[in-house]
This record gives structure tokens, C-alpha cells and sequence, in this order.
């Protein structure tokens, strides 16, 4: 597995990391995607790191708790082959997440509960989940950097941030890492999100970067999914929208088959493409897609594979909102 670089403060990483939120979803969520066989998820992070992979996202609001907790357990004896990323900011009543908390007072909490669920001495990238609005960004990087002097952390990160957020935060101490949504079917990031990060020199980790799974080609009509599963709710999965964005897959499909690949892999690599700067965190939580995955970071696109993936899924082509709760898009680019 190839290796990156995330920001300019020494954090580096495998190309391709392993998203760990399917394994225990958020509130309300437990199976986001489907059922989940916890021991099939602890040997998928068993064999992550077999395979080079070695780079985990988690958070508190997982589960809550309970996705740090199932991360732990797995990587336990483990840990100096692996670069364990968490998140706070949420305020979680009974269970729940209620609104964001990035007040100091819950940075320092968050990151000692984080601490303990992990097993660990020391969280490696430590993100901002979601920025509060109630607090100024430069009080909670404040109480981050903090963290990072204590040895409690590593490295400092942010998550949906707008860009004039990202400057004030990097101006506090540095940031290494932006985590948003980016792949084929949501590259809203392009046009000044991620030019932000590349001026101040900040490595950029997209999640969902199959689309939430539609970058596969093996997904169904909204209706069609369980209750529970967030794909019932997606607009991007339902009517209309899901045929549009079918067609989009189709392109994707017979890239794919060209190279003997599948479309997931040419999701993935269409990303790594976009700059070297580019850690893709695919969630799954089965070893068979897992190493599909991680071969992505063999896969080498074309110019004219990328001039058809461009002209079949520019900025802004894909059909439907990308949340249909309005209050989860309100918490973004903020």
C-alpha cells in the first residue's frame, strides 16, 4: 500500500484508509447500512492491516461509544502498527446527539472518554466533528492545541468546515487534516474548499467516497432498503434522482470493466487522482471489500477515463439533495 502525507506537521498515512462508522452507526442508526456481524467487522480491521491499511476513522457519536469501544478492542496489541482518528463535537443526551459542543470543557472531555474507550495513550488525528456555531473556532482549537501539548494528541483536524473557518483554525495551530464529503457524486469541495487546503498545506480525507455506496452499482431504490437504513431517506437513492444517478454509474461501470476492475475501484481511484494530498477513508465492514478496496490504489486512470468521469459527473450533476434533513445540511460548510 502506498503511502501520503496529511498536512505538513509529520502526520502520514496509508493511501487508502478504512472508514469504521458502518460498524456501529450513529443513534438511531445502528445498522446504517445493513446488519453488521461484529466479528466480521473486528477481522475486516484485522485485515486492514494486513493489507497495508493503517489508517482508522472513528468518532464519539458512533454508536455513540460503541464504535470506539469495537475499535479498541480490535486494534488492542496493535497499536504501533496503526493511526487511529476520532471526532467530538456533538452534544449526545441519553444516546443521543442533540446539536454540536465544541466548548473547551467537552474538547477536554470528549478526548479523555475517546481515550479510555480506545485503549490508547494517545489519540493520533483528533477532529472537530461538526463546527459549533456557539463557539468561536479559535476557543476550541485553542483547547485542542492544548491537548496536543499535553501529549494527549498528535495532530489537530476539522470536519465540514467552510473556508474562512479553516483559516482562522489553522491560524490558532496547525491543522493537518479536513475531513468532507467528496467523491464523484459530491465534489461541492472543488471549487473552494479544497483550494483552501492546499494553500495553507492541509491534507484533504474524504468519507463516503463511494457516494455512500452508489459509486458501487450494487444498491437499490430507497424504498427497497430496511427501516433503518439511512439509504431509505437519501433523496440521491430515490425517484427520479436514483435514475439519473444510475446513468452517471453506468460511465463509471465501463471504465471499470476496461480495466478489469470494479466500479467501486474506479470511485477510488478517480480520488487519488485528484492529488496526492487525497486519503480516501472507504467504510465497509467485510474483508471481501476491503481488499477490493485497497486494490483501487493500484488502478490507473487514463486521461480519457478522467476526461469521461468529469463529463459524467461534473460539480454539481449529481440529481437530488445531499441530505434529505435539512438540519444535517445546515452543519456543513459552516
Amino acid at each position: 500500500m502506498q503511502r501520503r502525507k496529511l498536512g505538513t506537521q509529520g502526520l502520514e498515512v496509508s493511501a487508502i484508509g478504512l472508514g469504521c462508522m458502518g460498524m456501529a452507526g450513529v443513534a438511531g442508526m445502528k445498522a446504517m447500512y445493513g446488519a453488521v456481524d461484529l466479528d466480521e467487522a473486528v477481522a475486516t480491521l484485522h485485515h486492514a492491516i494486513d493489507l497495508g491499511i493503517d489508517f482508522f476513522d472513528t468518532a464519539e457519536v458512533y454508536g455513540p461509544y460503541a464504535n470506539e469501544e469495537l475499535v479498541g478492542r480490535a486494534l488492542r496489541g496493535k497499536r504501533d502498527r496503526v493511526t487511529i482518528a476520532t471526532k467530538f463535537g456533538f452534544r449526545i443526551v441519553d444516546g443521543r446527539p442533540q446539536g454540536t459542543d465544541s466548548t473547551p470543557a467537552n474538547v477536554r472531555k470528549v478526548c479523555d472518554d475517546s481515550l479510555r474507550r480506545l485503549g490508547i495513550e494517545v489519540i493520533d488525528l483528533f477532529y472537530q466533528h461538526r463546527v459549533d456555531p456557539d463557539v468561536p473556532v479559535e476557543e476550541t482549537v485553542g483547547a485542542m492545541a492544548e491537548l496536543v501539548q499535553a501529549g494527549k494528541v498528535r495532530f489537530l483536524g476539522l470536519s465540514e468546515a467552510a473556508p474562512e473557518t479553516i483559516r482562522r483554525a489553522h491560524m490558532v495551530h496547525p491543522i493537518s487534516a479536513l475531513q468532507s464529503e467528496y467523491s464523484l457524486w459530491e465534489r461541492t469541495v472543488e471549487p473552494d474548499i479544497l483550494p483552501t487546503c492546499r494553500e495553507l498545506g492541509i491534507g484533504f480525507v474524504p468519507y463516503s467516497p463511494l457516494g455512500r455506496g452508489f459509486l458501487t452499482g450494487q444498491v437499490q431504490r430507497a424504498e427497497d432498503y430496511a427501516e433503518g437504513d439511512y439509504r431509505r431517506n437519501d433523496p440521491r437513492y430515490q425517484g427520479e434522482n436514483f435514475d439519473a444517478n444510475m446513468r452517471a454509474v453506468a460511465v463509471v461501470t465501463a471504465v471499470a470493466e476496461r480495466h478489469g476492475a470494479v466500479p467501486a475501484q474506479v470511485a477510488l481511484a478517480w480520488l487519488l487522482h485528484q492529488g496526492d494530498d487525497i486519503v480516501p477513508i472507504p467504510g465497509t465492514k467485510r474483508r471481501t471489500r476491503l481488499a477490493e478496496n485497497a486494490r483501487a490504489a493500484e488502478l490507473r486512470l487514463t486521461a480519457g477515463d478522467l476526461a469521461e468521469l468529469e463529463a459524467a459527473a461534473p460539480v454539481g450533476g449529481t440529481a437530488g439533495a445531499r441530505y434529505g434533513n435539512p438540519a444535517m445540511m445546515a452543519m456543513v460548510r459552516r
